[in-house]
């Protein structure tokens, strides 16, 4: 408990001292301070979202296989269907659990910002606003940035989605619906903080397509 709470004061300190930055650049502003903010941590967590990114990537890209292996040996034998499956995600260097760390790092960092912006003193509240919203410790009355949480969470979620898949595509129109509901309840600066990590993690797993896709036009053909 006492190591969560200084993680709610550091993000505290953070955010004040990037207002200070905003402040001394001419530009005052606890919205591109949050927005700062987000950049740091996504820079900091670039390469494990790296490794993420790549192997949902290639999980996308073996979904095919992985269900033939599932319908040759799920009646027949589990046991070899499992060994055959793990033999797959090692044959294309891919991990199923590797989105589960990115996650795990995640959450702290999220239930951090919120207690941060529910309690936090703005050293000015003219600054405090994000163009309609009085204060980012608020919930957005226009539910602007609920909807584009939503919006956002369905771009990213859509580059690493298999049509193969049924689960994935459920939780592909799902996911952002909850997002964007939860949303709706939260103070308006963590939302602007998980809108900005989406455009960057879009932008990210856009690049990370596009290496793959290189990649295997590159590859021999077997």
């Amino acid at each position: 408990m006492e190591l969560f709470q200084s993680l709610v004061g550091a993000m505290t300190s953070l955010t004040h001292w990037l207002y200070g930055f905003t402040n001394s650049i001419g530009m005052p502003s606890y919205g591109l301070a949050i927005i700062l903010l987000t950049l740091m941590i996504k820079l900091i967590l670039f390469p494990l979202n790296q490794k993420q990114m790549l192997s949902m990537k290639r999980m996308q890209e073996i979904q095919p296989k992985i269900k033939e292996i599932q319908e040759k040996y799920k009646s027949k034998d589990p046991q070899k269907m499992q060994q055959k499956i793990m033999e797959t995600y090692k044959e294309h260097n891919v991990n199923p659990m590797a989105g589960c760390l990115p996650v795990l790092v995640q959450m702290p960092i999220l239930i951090a910002l919120y207690r941060s912006l529910l309690h936090i003193q703005f050293k000015n509240s003219e600054h405090a606003g994000f163009f309609w919203i009085n204060t980012l410790s608020d919930k957005d009355p226009f539910f602007i940035l609920p909807v584009m949480a939503g919006v956002t969470t369905f771009m990213q979620t859509k580059l690493t989605a298999s049509t193969n898949d049924q689960t994935q595509l459920m939780m592909l129109y799902l996911m952002p619906v909850f997002i964007a509901w939860i949303s709706i309840t939260l103070p308006s600066g963590l939302v602007l903080y998980w809108v900005t990590f989406n455009i960057l993690g879009f932008a990210q797993q856009f690049f990370v397509n596009r290496q793959v896709a290189q990649a295997r036009e590159g590859a021999p053909s077997k």
